[in-house]
């Protein structure tokens, strides 16, 4: 009699293969477990890379100030949820040249409501409006107790669209396409715990795209002068940024390229503390970047050269007087590189800070 042989069934039939890990973890800060009298200068310290904050008037510091700060780092992106009490904030020009942060940020309020001046112009924001604004000017504000979502956002990642952004600098959002994007950064806060790394660049640039659409439209009262110092500003970074390798990227180089004296160069980037200052700072965050990429195995000094320094000693020094730690302790992974928590579930790590997923962001 001839046996029929049936075909064996899989073992794995029936099976799903297991869910990816979620790609994010937040970067939490409250300052609810310390001591009232401790509270205020506590939350100082964690905004200072960005803000200076003050109390309000008749309010002591004594009395406590319970704010909470979650952070989450997209890669291309930081979305934050922030609850805080009523104080006062000021980004000033002095700075603007001490720090190499120049981000786009956007804000939308839950609760609470919001006074900003850049310039003069007083821009003021609450529920079902969005705001938006550069880190890269001076400005100041007050607002009450509130809860908010913002997002930063590296100018790179709007690079194609030059000065669109800077005329809408300090911009309320209240139109159509504004509550389109609140809604939809509302249902991604929602998920934030959920997402996979494939994720992560759809949603940033599709971020980037609605934002793009909201400020399409440059503001009325941007002049035509302040707009062609806008966009003289916006070539000037592009240049910068594509050239860091080249040791001819120099003051000279960049008045020839953009048609305008050294004078008119130096006003331009006196807001962030100088033409050189912002070379320097700029090729010190692409070294880093590379420092921290695990898959780059090029010398230290060969990642020196390639961003423009001509001398392993200066770029150790300046590297360090930069970042706080060396560039042989950032390729080793001591200190937190820029997507530390975009690839990890676990908790986040005790040298992780704000202030360095901000420094990093882009780059």
């Amino acid at each position: 009699m001839e046996r029929r042989r049936w075909p064996r069934e899989s073992s794995y039939q029936g099976r799903s293969s297991p869910p990816p890990a979620p790609a994010l973890a937040p970067l939490r800060f409250s300052t609810h477990n310390l001591a009232p009298a401790d509270q205020f200068s506590a939350w100082q310290m964690h905004m200072e890379s960005l803000v200076e904050v003050m109390l309000p008037d008749g309010i002591s510091a004594d009395d406590g100030f319970q704010a909470d700060h979650t952070a989450w780092n997209l890669g291309g992106m930081l979305i934050v949820e922030q609850r805080v009490p009523a104080h006062s904030y000021a980004r000033s020009a002095a700075s603007l040249r001490a720090s190499p942060i120049d981000h786009w940020y956007a804000g939308m309020l839950r609760c609470g409501r919001a006074w900003t001046e850049v310039d003069g112009l007083v821009a003021e924001s609450e529920p079902g409006k969005a705001e938006f604004r550069s880190l890269g000017h001076p400005f100041r504000g007050r607002i009450t107790e509130s809860e908010a979502i913002f997002l930063y956002m590296p100018r790179d990642l709007f690079a194609d669209t030059p000065g669109i952004l800077d005329m809408a600098n300090n911009a309320i959002l209240s139109d159509n396409l504004a509550k389109l994007l609140i809604e939809y950064v509302s249902g991604l806060e929602a998920t934030l715990n959920s997402l996979v790394a494939e994720d992560l660049p759809r949603i940033v640039h599709t971020v980037r795209d609605m934002i793009i659409n909201c400020l399409s439209s440059p503001a009325e009262h941007v002049t035509v002068e302040q707009q062609a110092g806008l966009g003289l500003m916006e070539r000037a970074r592009q240049h910068i940024h594509r050239n860091l390798h080249s040791p001819k990227l120099t003051p000279d180089d960049l008045c020839g390229v953009l048609g305008i004296s050294r004078t008119r160069l130096y006003q331009l980037f006196e807001p962030s503390g100088g033409v050189l200052h912002y070379i320097r700072r700029r090729r010190l965050l692409a070294a880093h970047t590379a420092l921290s990429d695990p898959a780059n195995n090029q010398r230290i000094l060969d990642i020196a050269e390639a961003v423009g320094f001509d001398s392993a000693a200066n770029f150790s020094r300046a590297f360090s007087q930069e970042f706080g730690y060396s560039p042989r302790e950032a390729r080793s992974a001591i200190a937190p590189g820029p997507l530390a928590h975009a690839a990890s579930h676990a908790e986040p790590e005790e040298s992780s800070s704000f202030e360095a997923w901000l420094k990093l962001l882009g780059n």
